[in-house]
């Protein structure tokens, strides 16, 4: 075995699929699941005679990304017909960018697992329209091809080769979606098809500026399995090296259930595709105006929005990251803390991040399904600061409002949930309580302090779990102590 180190050299190609309601250059719904081949027209299907119209805001969403990742948009670009023949592709070529596109430059901080952060460049981020999709187990006979996809705008996010480590695109992905969704260009659905990545892969001797021949690894349908796929064909092109191979260029794809990739094709160059400028479409101009007025208009993006959980609600950092990675429920925590003015916003998080975002795993649903708005967890807040319920009863009250979509309030005052703080009331049990476990009072005084927290016990289950947890504590240190 060689004594040579290696690093991996990793580029991503990453298609995004913009939320527009019609496609690229006609008025064909981009609806998916229909049925197959009914969103066609003359113009996806590329019929003699028919001419693209571009969509206005399919550039304006592409503009908002190429901003948000610092892109330089340039006022002038081409569209290029890339050609290639297959199935899917009606027209023989795909209307994309090559040579002028429409932005370039920026980047995408990664966040790694230990929490430190890598900036990955980009080489450009440029649109174009999808191809269709074939199908090929529906018959054993043939392959079946479903066109409703043609036309379908996207944008294409290529980033430099700076990629080390598999974990390093893992990271990069995640913050690249996070960022997409944010933006509201994409619903980043990579099991749908409208977010893919193609991963460029080649390794190299530590300490060596030239790249190594390069493969591209296809057909990668979550960010999981371009981390599995990089690290192993980083492995198979190092134990080919080391045996006295040589490394093919190709492009391979990836078969998730194996764990592993088989070669697909040769690799194609840019040349292959004889790129040339699209005669039935104009250069693409960006007046300056329109572009710092997109500019103007960007929600917040996720770092700003962590960064200022931390300063303005004393967020530690992982809870202001747990909060702010999907927007909606950035949102939802802001405005509950918002109407909770009396509840620390580092109590409104907790709850966020423990209850309520475990009822979305539990059923799989977005924030806004699980049944409870920001208000009515507010009014819930409140009846815990007030004193007239317990956190635990209000675990209960939570399940409870999801269920009903009953307020706090009304399901309190249905099952007589309210706090016992009465201290006369509570003194009582807890003297019944430590005049019925005299063994256990004597453990305590003795010094075995851990019962303590037998007799709080004893106190709730006698309350049904009522007792104001406060004043039972101090109730019980007050008569022990005599």
């Amino acid at each position: 075995m060689s004594e040579t180190k290696w690093e991996a050299v990793v580029g991503l190609e990453v298609h995004a699929q913009l939320k527009t309601r019609t496609k690229t250059f006609c008025r064909c719904s981009t609806q998916f699941g229909d049925e197959p081949n009914s969103h066609t027209c003359p113009v996806c299907l590329g019929l003699p005679g028919a001419l693209p119209v571009l969509n206005r805001e399919a550039v304006e969403m592409a503009v908002r990304t190429a901003l948000a990742f610092g892109c330089t948009v340039h006022e002038e670009s081409i569209f290029a017909r890339k050609n290639y023949f297959y199935p899917d592709l009606p027209k023989g070529y795909q209307i994309s960018q090559f040579e002028k596109p429409f932005s370039s430059g920026g980047s995408v901080t990664a966040r790694l697992e230990d929490g430190s952060e890598r900036e990955i460049r980009l080489t450009r981020i440029h649109m174009e329209e999808d191809a269709g999709k074939s199908i090929h187990t529906i018959s054993a006979s043939g392959t079946a091809v479903d066109l409703n996809r043609c036309g379908t705008p996207l944008i294409e996010i290529v980033s430099e080769p700076d990629i080390r480590t598999p974990e390093e695109a893992y990271g990069y992905l995640t913050r690249l979606r996070q960022v997409l969704l944010y933006l509201g260009v994409c619903d980043g659905n990579m099991e749908e098809g409208s977010l893919r990545c193609d991963a460029n892969i080649s390794v190299r001797p530590v300490g060596r500026e030239e790249f190594g021949t390069r493969t591209e690894v296809k057909n990668l349908n979550s960010f999981r399995g371009v981390e599995k796929a990089i690290g192993y064909e980083m492995e198979r092109q190092i134990s080919l090296l080391e045996s006295g191979g040589k490394v093919k260029q190709e492009s391979l794809l990836w078969d998730a259930e194996r764990q592993s990739a088989r070669s697909m094709r040769s690799k194609e160059e840019a040349t292959d595709y004889r790129y040339f400028p699209d005669p039935d479409l104009l250069p693409l101009v960006l007046g300056k105006q329109w572009i710092e007025q997109i500019r103007q208009n960007l929600p917040e993006l996720p770092e700003l929005r962590e960064k200022r959980f931390g300063k303005q609600y004393g967020l530690p950092a992982r809870d202001a990251e747990v909060l702010t990675a999907r927007k909606e429920v950035a949102d939802y925590f802001e405005s509950t803390a918002r109407l909770a003015p009396g509840t620390e916003p580092k109590k409104v998080g907790n709850w966020i991040m423990a209850e309520v975002m475990a009822a979305m795993g539990e059923h799989n649903i977005g924030i806004d399904e699980v049944g409870v708005n920001p208000e009515q967890l507010a009014g819930m807040f409140a009846l815990v600061e007030q004193g007239t319920i317990s956190g635990k009863i209000a675990k209960q009250v939570f399940e409870e409002m999801i269920a009903s979509g009953k307020s706090a309030d009304e399901i309190v005052q249905a099952r007589g949930l309210v706090q016992i703080s009465d201290e006369g009331e509570l003194k009582r049990i807890v003297r019944e309580i430590l005049a019925g476990n005299q063994p256990q009072v004597e453990q305590y005084k003795s010094g075995k302090e851990q019962v303590f927290g037998f007799f709080v016990g004893q106190v709730m289950k006698a309350t049904r779990g009522k007792a104001n947890p406060q004043v039972v504590n101090n109730l019980l240190k007050e008569e022990l102590s005599d």
